[in-house]
Parts: structure tokens; sequence; C-alpha cells
């Protein structure tokens, strides 16, 4: 018992820390930068999550390039789903220069039924080996819309700008079956996204700070 209380402890003082450190990366002035291109990191999930994901970005320009897909590394459904979507999408305009893609892998943060502090060091592990891979990315926008897998990935894109490495922006897009609560991943994320949309007016009524676009998958 005591230790959960230390770990609980830290994991609290680690999140406070975060937030007066974002709060303060956010209000800093920038200027902005023009660019061409936007390189692109998708976290996919699961089942539903994926399929949404996939979804919103079915109208995405081609100015976002390089695309990297973020799956469970026990995740086989969602890799093949990546891949028959980006081949759709190049056969349909076979003239066109479609951007890159990749996949990548990390472990879950959290797995069905898995108990709230185990979870907690699955997902401190997750974020140890997410790091990395986001440091090698440098993503300029990260989208995600709820999987667990999203957590670390988005702490460890919000490091990049606390360290000085690189300002990332981060959009949470609520899953649609979301209507009167947030889900887990929402509730870490919404204190720590640039732009957080919810599809249904009664998140937005509880969520003020939140964007309602309407159903956008």
């Amino acid at each position: 018992m005591g230790g959960a209380l230390i770990l609980a402890a830290a994991a609290g003082a680690l999140a406070l820390l975060l937030l007066a450190v974002r709060l303060w990366v956010v209000l800093s002035p920038r200027a902005p930068v023009p660019r061409r291109s936007l390189s692109l990191l998708v976290v996919a999930g699961s089942g539903g999550h994926t399929t949404e994901m996939l979804r919103l970005l079915e109208n995405l320009s081609n100015a976002y390039s390089p695309r990297h897909y973020i799956v469970a590394d026990t995740d086989e459904m969602s890799t093949h789903k990546i891949n028959s979507f980006e081949q759709i999408r190049a056969d349909r305009n076979p003239s066109a220069t479609f951007p890159e893609y990749y996949v990548h892998r990390i472990p879950r943060s959290r797995e069905v039924q898995q108990s709230w502090l185990s979870s907690v060091l699955t997902t401190l592990y997750s974020m140890w080996l997410s790091f990395p891979l986001t440091y090698q990315v440098k993503p300029d926008l990260v989208l995600c819309n709820g999987p667990g897998t999203c957590v670390p990935i988005c702490i460890s894109a919000l490091l990049l700008g606390i360290l000085g490495i690189k300002k990332v922006i981060i959009v949470y897009v609520e899953s649609i079956c979301r209507v009167e609560h947030l889900s887990l991943s929402g509730k870490i994320l919404f204190h720590l996204s640039d732009y957080f949309i919810v599809q249904w007016p009664t998140l937005k009524e509880k969520y003020p700070k939140s964007v309602y676009l309407g159903r956008i998958v």
C-alpha cells in the first residue's frame, strides 16, 4: 500500500509539473512559421478508434506529409486497415504524388480490464519507449481520438516542447460514442491538448473550452 501511495504521489507531482510547464509554453508568444507540408503523427487504436480515425483522414490534404501511424504492438487489425486505407487512397488518383507513410509499434499502455495500478506501470513503460520514437519522428502535429496508446505519445510530444526540441501541436478528437462523458484518455488530454474537439453539444456544454464541430466521422 505504501509503495502504491508513493507511486501515485510521484505521478501526481509529474502531472502538475507538466501542466505548469505546458501553461508557460502555451502562453509564450511564438511567430508563425509558413511551411509547405506538415509531418503528421496519427495514433490508431483497436476496433472503432482506428475506423473513426481513418474516416477523419479520408479528405486529408496531401500537405500532411509524411504520415506516421502509431499502433499497439499486438494490434494487427489496425495495421491491416491502415495499409488498405493508404493503398485505396493512392489507387483513387494514380497520377497524384501521395505522401509517404510509416507504421510504428509501441506496447499498449493499458489492456482491457487491466487494474489501475498496473496500468500506471505499463503506461510509464510505454512512455519510456514512446519518447525515442517521437523524438525520431519530430512531428508537427499529433492527431488522436482516444485509445490508451495516445496518452504516452502525447506526453512524449509535450516533452519535445518542454525540452526545447520542437513545439508539437496536439489535436484530440473525442470518439463519436462519447455523448455525455469523456473517455479516460479524454479526461487526461483535455488539459494537455492544443485543440480538444467533441462531437456532441452536451459535451461542449460540460467542457466550454472544447471545440464543437458537429459530427465529423
